[in-house]
């Protein structure tokens, strides 16, 4: 079965995912945004959500995780906790 890793950067807001997700596409290192920024437990460690499979996480996840081009920064993408950039570490 398909496992990818990835780490993520949730916030509460649109406009404040497109604000972090420029300053990362201008160099900032994604880790760094994640601790700064991330609301989720996972920000202490960068964003890194280990590894998964389908089904692990919520619909709006595994559309991009099992589908999107690795190691780019995707998002936003809306979910019941807010909005997240997604970076897809990994997918065996």
């Amino acid at each position: 079965m398909t496992r990818a890793t990835a780490r993520h950067i949730l916030v509460a807001t649109e406009k404040e995912c497109l604000d972090i997700k420029a300053k990362i596409e201008a160099g900032a290192d994604f880790a760094a945004m994640a601790r700064q920024y991330s609301s989720c437990p996972s920000g202490r460690k960068g964003g890194d959500l280990g590894s998964f499979r389908p089904g692990d996480m919520v619909p709006e996840f595994d559309e991009v995780v099992f589908s999107a081009e690795l190691h780019k920064v995707h998002g936003p993408v809306k979910t019941q906790f807010g909005y997240h950039l997604l970076e897809v570490t990994s997918r065996k």
